[in-house]
C-alpha cells in the first residue's frame, strides 16, 4: 500500500508525461503481480463504487480527528474534497520508505523477476483457514492487493459499527498519503493525472511487449489478480479472449482551416453520428457488443445483437449505435432512455428502436486488418451485411463545407475526415482522423447559482447554474463549469462572494446580473427540468460584458427558434 501511495504522490506532483511514465515503470518493476494488477485497474479509471455513506464517513472522521463539526466543515470548504480533508486533519503517521524515496531499494518479488507471491500475500499478513485474508490480519505494511481485497472491498458488506471500527483502524495505521489514496478509493473518487495510454506505455517499457498488444489485453472484462497481470505482460500474444474488443481509434477536433489538410482526394468524408460508439464481435459462434466505455452491452440492444449474429465468423466491426426512426437518427437524448435499462419492455423497443451504422472493420475472417489502409478496410466492410455510414462526396473543400451545413437538419454533428491510407491505430493520433463538427447552438443566459469546484478548484466558485427568462422569472436552464479562463474564473469567484443573496448548503444564490453565452450540441423537450428543455454538453463560450440581464434569451424564443415550436 505504501508503494502505491508513493506512486500516487509522484504522479500527482508532476505534469510531465515522461516523469509520470518513469514513476509507473519504477512501480511495476518492483510490485508483486497482484499489487500491479490492482494498480493498473485503478490507474486506467476502474474504481469501486462508494463503499460508505457520505454522512457516516463525515461522522467517523470528525470523531477520529477530535475536531468540532464546524471546524471540520470549514476545512472541507477550504479543500473541497472529502478524501483530502480527512487525510489532512487526522494525525500523521511517519511515512515508511518506498521505492520513490529509497536510494538503492532491494526489489521485492515481481512478475518480471518471477519470484514471490502473486495472490495478494504480503509481508505482515496471514491467510485464514478459509483461504481468504481477514480484515484484522492484514498489517499496515501489506501490499495494495491485500489492502483492497481484505480491508477495502469488505467494508461494503459490514454493519455500520464494524465499518466504523475498520475504517478508523485503517486511518490510524496509514500515513497521510496512504490515507488519501485509501479515502479516494472508499469514496469512489480515485483519479490521478494519467491516461490509459500512459499506463500502456509504462507496461510496455517494463515488459518489452508492444503497446498495441498491451492495449488490446486491457480491453473488455477482466479481474485484477496476479494471474491476470502475468498474462498482461506475457510474451506470447496469441491469447486474445474471444469476446475481447480492440482499443478504439479516436479523432481529434479539426482546429485549422480544412483546406490546409491538402488534396481532398486523400481524404474520405462521412457524417459524424451522435450515438454510442461500439464494436460488434463475432467469434466462435458467439456475439458480443462492446461500448467505447468498455461495457458489454449485448443484452441491452437485442437489435444490434441480431446484426452481430449475422456477421461472418471472425469479424469485428466498429460503428455507432443510434436511435433510429423513419430513415433518420433520433436525438441522443432519446437514446439515453435505452441506456442503462436492464429490462426492455415492448413499449420502449417500439418507441426507441436502434440501429448500428458501421464505419470500419478491424478483423476479417479471423485476421487483424487494422494495419491495412482505410480504403481497403472500407472495401471489406462493404461486403458485410450491415448498415454502412455513407460516404459524403465532394470535389472541393468548399463543396464539402456546404454539405456540412446540412448536418443539423440530418441529425448529425458534422463530418468525419479520414485519410484514405490511414491504419486503425490505438487511441487519438493527430493527422489521420479529424472530426469537423458544426458550430454549437448558443443561448445568452444569466448566472443564478454557484457552487465550489473540486480538486484544485475547491476554493473557487466554478460550478454555475444559468437561467433564462420565462415571463418575469428566471428559470434554471443549464449547468456549466468549463469555458472560462483562469483569470475570468477568479473574477467571477470574487464577484460571487460579494453578491451572494442566499446560501442553501453548498449552493449560493447570486444577484442576477452576469450574462454568459452558452454553447451546446443538442436541445430537446424534457419534463424532468423546470425549464421544460434539456441540452447536451453545455459549456461557456464567453462572458457577455456587453449585455444586461434583460438581454438574455427567453424560454419562449428558445422553444420557437431551436425547437421549432
Amino acid at each position: 500500500m505504501r508503494e502505491f501511495a508513493a506512486l500516487y504522490t509522484a504522479l500527482d506532483d508532476t505534469n510531465k508525461t515522461n516523469e509520470k511514465v518513469a514513476a509507473m515503470v519504477r512501480y511495476f518493476e518492483i510490485a508483486p503481480s497482484a499489487d500491479a494488477a490492482w494498480a493498473v485497474h485503478f490507474l486506467i479509471g476502474r474504481r469501486p463504487k462508494r463503499l460508505i455513506k457520505g454522512p457516516d464517513l463525515w461522522e467517523w472522521a470528525i470523531e477520529a480527528s477530535g475536531l468540532p463539526t464546524w471546524l471540520f466543515a470549514e476545512c472541507y470548504d477550504a479543500v473541497g474534497d472529502t478524501a483530502e480533508t480527512i487525510a489532512a486533519v487526522l494525525p500523521d503517521q511517519k511515512p515508511p520508505s518506498s521505492v520513490f524515496s529509497r536510494r538503492d531499494p532491494e526489489p521485492p518479488s515481481s512478475v518480471f523477476s518471477r519470484r514471490g507471491p502473486t495472490d495478494g500475500a504480503q509481508p505482515g499478513s496471514r491467510k485464514t483457514e478459509e483461504g481468504g485474508w481477514g480484515v484484522e490480519e492484514v498489517s499496515a505494511h501489506a501490499g495494495l492487493a491485500a489492502w483492497v481485497e481484505n480491508r477495502l472491498l469488505p467494508l461494503a458488506g459490514l454493519p455500520e459499527p464494524e465499518q466504523r471500527a475498520a475504517l478508523q483502524r485503517a486511518w490510524s495505521e496509514l500515513d497521510r498519503s496512504g490515507r488519501l489514496v485509501f479515502n479516494k478509493l472508499i469514496t469512489g473518487a480515485f483519479r490521478v493525472g494519467v491516461s490509459q495510454d500512459l499506463v500502456v506505455r509504462a507496461l510496455a517499457q517494463c515488459s518489452g511487449i508492444p503497446t498495441p498488444v498491451i492495449a488490446h489485453r486491457l480491453m473488455g472484462a477482466w479481474e485484477p489478480s496476479g494471474a491476470f497481470f502475468e498474462s498482461l505482460v506475457a510474451s506470447d500474444s496469441r491469447d486474445a479472449d474471444i469476446s475481447q474488443p480492440y482499443p478504439f481509434c479516436l479523432a481529434h477536433p479539426l482546429a485549422t482551416e480544412v483546406a490546409k489538410l491538402g488534396d481532398i482526394r486523400d481524404w474520405h468524408a462521412e457524417w459524424k453520428w451522435d450515438g454510442i460508439r461500439a464494436q460488434l464481435i463475432r467469434r466462435e459462434g458467439r456475439s458480443f457488443v462492446w461500448s467505447r466505455g468498455e461495457d458489454l452491452i449485448t443484452e441491452r440492444f437485442p437489435e444490434i445483437e441480431a446484426v452481430c449474429d449475422n456477421l461472418p465468423e471472425g469479424t469485428v466491426i466498429d460503428g455507432e449505435i443510434l436511435a433510429w426512426m423513419s430513415g433518420k437518427p433520433m436525438k441522443f437524448l432519446d437514446l439515453q432512455q435505452r441506456i442503462g435499462r436492464k429490462v426492455l419492455s415492448k413499449k420502449i423497443l417500439e418507441k426507441i428502436p436502434v440501429v448500428l451504422v458501421a464505419f470500419d472493420v478491424l478483423q476479417w475472417q479471423g485476421e487483424d486488418v487494422r494495419a491495412k489502409p482505410f480504403l481497403e478496410r472500407r472495401a471489406l466492410l462493404e461486403r458485410l451485411p450491415v448498415m454502412i455510414s455513407p460516404s459524403v462526396e465532394a470535389d472541393t473543400w468548399e463543396d464539402l463545407a456546404e454539405l456540412r451545413e446540412q448536418a443539423r437538419s440530418r441529425g448529425v454533428e458534422g463530418l468525419m475526415l479520414k485519410r484514405t491510407d490511414s491504419p486503425y491505430l490505438v487511441g487519438r493520433k493527430k493527422g489521420l482522423w479529424w472530426k469537423w463538427k458544426i458550430e454549437p447552438m448558443t443561448v445568452d443566459c444569466v448566472l443564478i447559482y454557484a457552487m465550489r469546484g473540486s480538486g484544485k478548484r475547491a476554493s473557487l466558485y466554478t460550478d454555475y447554474t444559468f437561467g433564462v427568462w420565462n415571463g418575469d422569472e428566471l428559470v434554471s436552464f443549464a449547468k456549466a463549469y468549463s469555458g472560462l479562463t483562469d483569470e475570468e474564473i477568479r473574477r467571477v469567484d470574487s464577484w460571487i462572494r460579494r453578491n451572494t443573496i442566499e446560501r442553501v448548503g453548498p449552493v449560493r444564490t447570486v444577484k442576477p446580473e452576469l450574462v454568459f453565452e452558452l454553447g451546446f450540441e443538442a436541445i430537446q423537450l424534457s419534463s424532468r427540468h423546470k425549464s421544460g428543455v434539456a441540452v447536451r454538453f453545455p459549456r461557456i463560450l464567453r462572458w457577455r460584458h456587453d449585455k444586461t440581464p434583460q438581454d438574455a434569451d427567453t424560454l419562449e424564443n428558445i422553444k420557437q427558434v431551436l425547437l421549432g415550436e
